[in-house]
């Protein structure tokens, strides 16, 4: 199956286009493999303020700290970089993932006793086709293919996949869409 999963193409995150459908959130809750839950939420960013939204899809770190806290090894990353959800037989959930990610991603979903995340559809992706959220993004936040598409598209953008937390590097799969020229994103 993961032998169609194809390498050159990526995930690209463009916040500012994001104009709060939600159609990203019902088409990921269509997924079988969720359960008719959404594991990509869309918030705002400040609602007393603004109507700007923000979509929250997980970033795929390359040494993903929400494994990394896991007492039970139930979060996985495969070979592709992809990080995916907690294994249902192995989860005892404790939220060491939740409290843990720096992105604020994994949700521990009460009623399963499960944390669940964003698996970048893998069900699809490791077949040759697009996460179901980029297929029906509007606006064009999200985004799936290449690198020379997303540049075509966004001339006067920049993918980046480095993140500073303090004194803290993480490395991710997704890209955010920055002003040209920028190679990183400071979080205060």
């Amino acid at each position: 199956m993961a032998e169609y999963y194809k390498l050159q193409e990526e995930f690209f995150v463009d916040m500012q286009r994001c104009i709060g459908c939600k159609a990203c959130e019902a088409a990921c809750a269509e997924c079988e493999t969720n359960g008719q839950e959404s594991m990509i939420h869309v918030n705002y960013v400040d609602r007393s303020t603004t109507i700007q939204t923000t979509v929250q899809v997980c970033m795929h770190c390359e040494d993903p700290v929400c494994a990394n806290v896991c007492p039970a090894d139930a979060i996985t990353k495969d070979e592709f970089g992809v990080v995916h959800t907690a294994n249902t037989s192995r989860c005892i959930g404790c939220s060491n993932c939740v409290m843990a990610c720096p992105f604020g991603v994994p949700k521990k979903m009460e009623e399963y006793d499960l944390m669940m995340k964003c698996n970048m559809c893998y069900d699809r992706t490791s077949v040759g086709k697009k996460p179901m959220c980029a297929t029906v993004c509007p606006s064009g936040a999200l985004f799936y293919g290449t690198r020379e598409e997303i540049q075509a598209k966004r001339p006067n953008s920049t993918p980046i996949n480095t993140f500073l937390f303090g004194e803290e590097t993480v490395k991710t799969k997704v890209n955010l869409m920055m002003p040209k020229g920028s190679t990183e994103l400071r979080v205060l």
